[in-house]
């Protein structure tokens, strides 16, 4: 192997232990909790400047983390859409929505940090753009949300964002205590993550059929 061949694989792996380890402390601590510093001397190095070195700004990590994830995710949500094909079960829609996160987290194993990284970014003002554009922007997800909004065409425009909008938070919130009930050892409501998202599709069918109270 070259010296140029050992000095990139040298920089990947350093770029691949500062990357985890701020998803980690970001998911655990919050995003303005935890400095370059504190990044830095977790992943096990000396140089304290080396996250922005490696990143630039917050942001960039941030963005950097998104990426990470979001081909493998988007991967697992194409081959769920694909089952669901041109179904007009709304429940099938549902389930074409919540599932690839939780199935998604499966694959990685235990521990995951990954949902609750996203439940600190997406309570940012301006990180939470960071989020949306890397990974819910993807075109699969707005393919799954079409074929969602074709089984109520009767809901109002607004009330299918509002909805769409606690879709969104319901499947983070609930992967993201999971997540962290699986990291301390804790017992969870459900035995698999499968199982978790059975009951996330019971829930989220429950809130697209719930009552629309008009002239409020």
């Amino acid at each position: 192997m070259t010296a140029r061949r050992v000095r990139h694989e040298q920089v990947r792996a350093t770029r691949e232990r500062i990357r985890s380890t701020a998803e980690r402390l970001f998911a655990e601590y919050g995003m303005y909790a935890v400095s370059n510093r504190r990044i830095s001397e977790a992943a096990g190095q000396g140089n304290t400047a080396v996250v922005g070195y490696h990143f630039g700004t917050k942001a960039d990590l941030v963005r950097a983390i998104a990426r990470h994830h979001a081909e493998r995710l988007e991967l697992v949500s194409r081959r769920l859409l694909a089952e669901t094909g041109e179904s007009s079960a709304l429940r099938d829609w549902v389930a074409c929505l919540v599932r690839p996160t939780p199935e998604y987290l499966a694959e990685l194993g235990s521990p995951t940090w990954f949902a609750r990284f996203c439940v600190q970014v997406m309570a940012d003002p301006v990180l939470h753009e960071i989020l949306v554009a890397e990974i819910l922007s993807a075109p699969v997800w707005r393919q799954i949300l079409v074929g969602l909004h074709g089984c109520l065409p009767e809901l109002p425009e607004e009330v299918r964002a509002e909805r769409t909008a606690m879709t969104r938070h319901v499947i983070l919130h609930m992967c993201a205590d999971r997540e962290r009930a699986l990291a301390l050892g804790a017992v969870t409501p459900r035995a698999s993550w499968h199982d978790a998202a059975t009951g996330i599709v019971d829930a989220v069918v429950g809130l697209w059929t719930a009552p629309v109270t008009r002239g409020f």
